[in-house]
């Protein structure tokens, strides 16, 4: 049985929905139009004003066979559970969904959220890493 509207299949949820609502508040408040750095500033104050523990712009070291071979930089890892990536004023690409999966396998990460601040609002894809 479901309390509330909150599903309960879902990895993280309680963590995902502050996420979301971190987002949702962001765009609320700044609307659209601003470039991705300025969501970025944005979501960081906000999760710092929730107590949201989080890193920015994480560095994630791509290795092969315990050799360096390249590195990422994850926009937000929050709790060192879950990797946003925010997106300004673009659909969901597959590009951006391989981005994110790429860098939950680097970091082995069991959810990303792809975020997209857009004229019609905050959209978002959870996205599962099922490696």
């Amino acid at each position: 049985m479901q309390t509330g509207l909150r599903r309960q299949d879902l990895v993280y949820p309680e963590l995902s929905y502050a996420i979301v609502g971190v987002l949702i508040e962001v765009f609320r408040e700044l609307g659209s139009g601003y470039q991705e750095k300025y969501y970025q500033k944005s979501v960081a104050l906000e999760f710092a004003k929730r107590k949201i523990k989080f890193q920015e712009q994480a560095f994630v070291p791509l290795t092969y066979k315990g050799e360096s071979i390249g590195r990422y930089y994850i926009d937000f890892v929050v709790e060192s559970k879950i990797a946003i990536e925010i997106k300004k004023d673009k659909p969901f690409s597959k590009k951006n969904i391989e981005q994110v999966v790429a860098y939950l396998k680097a970091n082995d990460l069991k959810l990303g959220i792809l975020a997209n601040f857009t004229r019609e609002g905050v959209k978002f894809r959870r996205i599962l890493n099922i490696n």
